[in-house]
C-alpha cells in the first residue's frame, strides 16, 4: 500500500502533508527528527490526524502533489477533518 498522510506539529500550528509506502515508520520518523523537512522546520512531535490509502504508488503521489501545490484540494480535506485539526495538539 501507499498513503498519503497529514501530520500536525503539536507545538504549532503547522500541518504536513507527505507520501510513504510505510506509514507507521514513516511517522516515527518525522517524530525522531530524522526527515529532512520536519526537522528542519523545528516542529516537534507530529501527530497523524489524516491518511488515504492507494494500491499505486502514482496515484499516491499525484494525490500529495495536490494536496502540497493547490490550495483548493487542501481546503476540502480540511474541511472534512476539521474536529480533528482542534483537537490534535
Amino acid at each position: 500500500m501507499h498513503y498519503v498522510y497529514v501530520l500536525k506539529s503539536q507545538t504549532s500550528k503547522w500541518l504536513y502533508i507527505g507520501y510513504s509506502s510505510n506509514l507507521k515508520q514513516r511517522i516515527l520518523n518525522h517524530n525522531k527528527g530524522t526527515t529532512r523537512t520536519t526537522s528542519r522546520l523545528g516542529l516537534g512531535p507530529m501527530k497523524l490526524i489524516y491518511y488515504e490509502a492507494y494500491t499505486s504508488a502514482k496515484d499516491a503521489k499525484e494525490r500529495e502533489r495536490k494536496l502540497k501545490h493547490y490550495g483548493a484540494s487542501l481546503g476540502h480535506l480540511k474541511k472534512r477533518f476539521k474536529e480533528s485539526l482542534e483537537s490534535a495538539g
